[in-house]
């Protein structure tokens, strides 16, 4: 059973969520909060597997929350998807950044919503091509060629690993792409995680493209 907790300031969409969820068998709704500084709480209460964290919240906002509950040791095993009316780029990228495993907007559809928890309490990351795309090119433009030492400790085939990572794949299609199992992918994956500091496969990509390894437009679906 995947358990969620839902932080949203608005009543009705917490009871329009919860409803949403739990008509799938396999989706249990363990808990709410109306702010930022209630969704840390109660992440550290319940260790829900996923937390849908809207951004734009009075007092601490859905991002500053993202950041406590992923900077907490004892969170590690929690995953947050940033879920917000809004899609700009820069709410995109620093959700990204903050460590969240994905974006997702609020008018997406019923069963929609319950894939992208599926796909995340299963480790995968949740960003549509077009969100990648968008993500690429915001990392990019931050990319930091000089004095940036992150990937020194990779080996060749952990780069090459966080190249694919980066176009957005996901570990079947890693295997697939560099002729290895889907369990080595999965290993890689996990090593380039607790080596770069990352939360999430989607901090991975930001990564790989702040710090060059990939660029925009070399790899990886477009649309």
């Amino acid at each position: 059973m995947i358990r969620v907790a839902v932080v949203d300031d608005q009543h009705l969409v917490r009871a329009g969520l919860r409803a949403l969820l739990e008509r799938a068998e396999d989706i249990t709704v363990v808990g709410e909060a109306d702010t930022g500084d209630g969704g840390v709480e109660l992440a550290r209460r319940e260790r829900p597997d996923v937390i849908l964290m809207d951004i734009r919240m009075p007092g601490t906002d859905g991002l500053e929350a993202t950041r406590r509950i992923l900077a907490d040791d004892s969170l590690q095993d929690v995953r947050v998807v940033v879920l917000t009316t809004f899609d700009t780029d820069e709410e995109i990228f620093e959700a990204i950044r903050a460590g969240a495993s994905g974006f997702l907007l609020k008018d997406t559809d019923p069963e929609g919503l319950r894939n992208a928890v599926r796909t995340v309490a299963g480790g995968e990351a949740l960003l549509s091509p077009a969100v990648t795309r968008r993500v690429m090119d915001a990392a990019a433009a931050r990319f930091r060629p000089a004095g940036d030492t992150r990937l020194d400790t990779l080996t060749e085939r952990e780069r090459e690993v966080l190249i694919e990572v980066a176009a957005g794949r996901s570990n079947d299609e890693v295997a697939e792409a560099l002729f290895i199992s889907p369990a080595t992918a999965r290993t890689y994956v996990s090593r380039l995680l607790t080596k770069l500091d990352a939360h999430s496969r989607s901090q991975l990509v930001v990564i790989a493209y702040e710090t060059g390894l990939a660029a925009p437009g070399s790899a990886g679906p477009t649309s």
